[in-house]
């Protein structure tokens, strides 16, 4: 067992996803609500990035099912 919990456990299902344009403007809302915080606090770099990996992998399954992918 590893020390600590990773960001992502590569063994769960792929994130639900709306459509890519949904993907894309709640993306922009998270990087505008994420470029706020305090980069010195501990605590908002890992909501910051907890909340960019969710998104990036939402977004990420969005461009995926837009373009008929097979992942």
């Amino acid at each position: 067992m590893a020390g600590f919990d990773p960001l992502h456990d590569e063994t769960r299902e792929a994130p639900e996803h709306s459509s890519l344009d949904v993907e894309i403007a709640v993306t922009r809302q998270i990087l505008a609500e994420t470029a706020r915080l305090n980069i010195h606090s501990d605590h908002d770099m890992r909501s910051a990035a907890f909340a960019l990996n969710c998104r990036v992998r939402a977004l990420l399954a969005a461009v995926v099912a837009e373009r008929g992918e097979d992942r």
